[in-house]
Formats: structure tokens, sequence, C-alpha cells
């Protein structure tokens, strides 16, 4: 059997659309249709259902991937051995929020590119999770950072982290709330105070009040800025309270900066995931960067 067509199969089965699988194999869609068909007519079986979006596999399918994919990412393994032989510096490909990638993973990883051996070179890129989790799956990253865990078989995602979310504001402003009127299960008591978000829906804001108020807020963005570190230094220069992930925010608040307006039992968390197109674990490179990062992660927390 043409390894060439199971390669094309197994890209199928993962990325569950001729579509996605002809951009990531860099063919046309006719030429995966084309390669498909051809292997069906082989074994004398179909091995997906066409549907309005995208394919879905059969139970001789899945049971061919089952069996096939794992050998040919042995074989992916090998090849990327013998390059890695030929070339001293291999390119990793990055991806993830600003902030977090800034603050977090990318002075983890710097280490990995001095390394004797190890090293390789390191590209990062930023977005959000929807667009990162998109170009890693048409090939234009070989890792990235999500707090968005992808569905299908295409991505494979690896829990990395959880992020705690603080309240805090400036001290003059948290004046206004310190005599006893912010409790628990009384959110009126910061309506009236400004707020520093990314987004007009009030993102941060939001998943922060349905965890600790059960409610939504009844508030509105006063700045707005797409960067956790703008909003971190509005805060700081007194424009209003924000909801920051501790990581981000602790040094402020260690100065006095800033100050935490709560201190719920059970602080908001939102968890980060590492997310690989599925198979590629199998290349040294992406794989040392993975696992260099989840045991950064542990010291992280």
């Amino acid at each position: 059997m043409d390894l060439a067509l199971l390669r094309t199969f197994v890209t199928v089965h993962r990325a569950g659309s001729f579509t996605r699988a002809a951009a990531l194999l860099g063919l046309s869609q006719p030429a995966v249709t084309s390669q498909i068909r051809t292997l069906e007519r082989q074994l004398g079986r179909p091995l997906f259902l066409r549907q309005a979006r995208g394919v879905t596999p059969t139970t001789i399918g899945d049971e061919l991937a089952h069996k096939a994919a794992p050998h040919l990412d042995a074989l992916v393994e090998i090849t990327e051995a013998g390059l890695d032989e030929d070339s001293s510096l291999r390119t990793l490909h990055l991806a993830g929020p600003p902030e977090f990638t800034a603050e977090r993973a990318l002075p983890a990883l710097a280490a990995l590119t001095r390394e004797n051996g190890q090293s390789f070179a390191l590209r990062a890129s930023f977005g959000n999770a929807e667009e990162t989790l998109e170009g890693l799956a048409a090939g234009h990253h070989d890792l990235a950072i999500t707090t968005t865990r992808p569905r299908g078989a295409l991505l494979t995602a690896t829990p990395l982290c959880d992020e705690e979310h603080v309240l805090v504001t400036a001290p003059r402003w948290a004046a206004h709330v310190s005599s006893g009127k912010l409790h628990r299960n009384d959110p009126p008591a910061l309506e009236n105070l400004p707020v520093v978000e990314v987004h007009e829906s009030l993102p941060l804001v939001a998943r922060y009040w349905a965890a600790v108020f059960d409610c939504r807020p009844a508030i509105s963005g006063t700045v707005i800025v797409p960067d956790l570190r703008a909003v971190l230094a509005c805060a700081v220069a007194g424009a209003g309270l924000a909801v920051l992930p501790r990581y981000l925010c602790a040094p402020a608040l260690e100065r006095g900066d800033i100050v935490a307006l709560l201190d719920p039992a059970v602080p908001p968390l939102r968890t980060y995931f590492l997310a690989v197109r599925t198979g590629t674990l199998a290349m040294p490179h992406i794989a040392r960067a993975h696992e260099w990062l989840l045991r950064a992660a542990a010291d992280w927390a």
C-alpha cells in the first residue's frame, strides 16, 4: 500500500475535513479527494462519510487510523532525527496570548535556544485562542498556548497551568469600598467604580462576577485596551478596577501600587493548554519544548 495514501488518509482523519487536510499537506483539495478514493477502492470499503461540513470516519476508517497513525508518526520521528543530524539548528514556531507568552513561555524557552546539542531557533507570534488554534491547525505554528481546549482529532492538548484572577484597583479607589460595603454577595458596591478591560464585552470581569458573585456585572468599561499589561498600567495609574491574572499583577500588589478588593475562598481560575498537531510530538524540537514548558509550569504554580 502506498504510504503517501496512508499519510493523506491519516491527515484527513485527524483534520475531519478534506479542505483542512489539503492545506496541511500542501495539496489541492481535488488531489486529496482523489487519493482517498484510490485508497477506498484498494480496500473495497468507504473510509469516510461525506457531510455538509467535513467528513466523519466510518468504523473501518477509525480502525485503519488506529493501526496506521502510530507507525506513520514513528516514520516522521525517524526522518526528523535524520534531519537533526544534518542541521545544527531547527526552528520552533510558538503562538499564544501576548501577555502569558511574553511573561511566562518565552523566558522559559529562552534557555533551550542556548542549550548545546538540543538548541533551536525560536519564532513567536501572538493571537487570541481562535486565531492561535486556526494557525496551529493550518501548520503555521508548531506549538500553541491557548485557554480553549481544541476539539477533534487534528489537535492534541495538554493542561499546562491554572491562572488565578484577582480583582484589583489603585488604593484611592479601594477607599471607596473599604468601609464594609463590599461583601461576597454585594457587587453593587463596585458599580460606581470605573472599569479597565481588554474588550467591550468585559470578558475577565464577567467571568469574575459569575464565579464570585454568581451574577452578571451591571457595569461598563471606562478604559478598553487589548493587552493585560496595559490594563495593569492603567489600574496602577488610577483608571479604575480591573481583573488581572495574579502572575502579572503580583509585583504591583507587593509594592502597594494596587490592592486586591477581595480574597475569595475559591478564586476564579482559567486553565491554559499546550496544543500541538497530533503526531508532531514525534519531532524532537517540538517534543523538547513541550516537555520544557510543562516542567516550567510546575514552578509557576
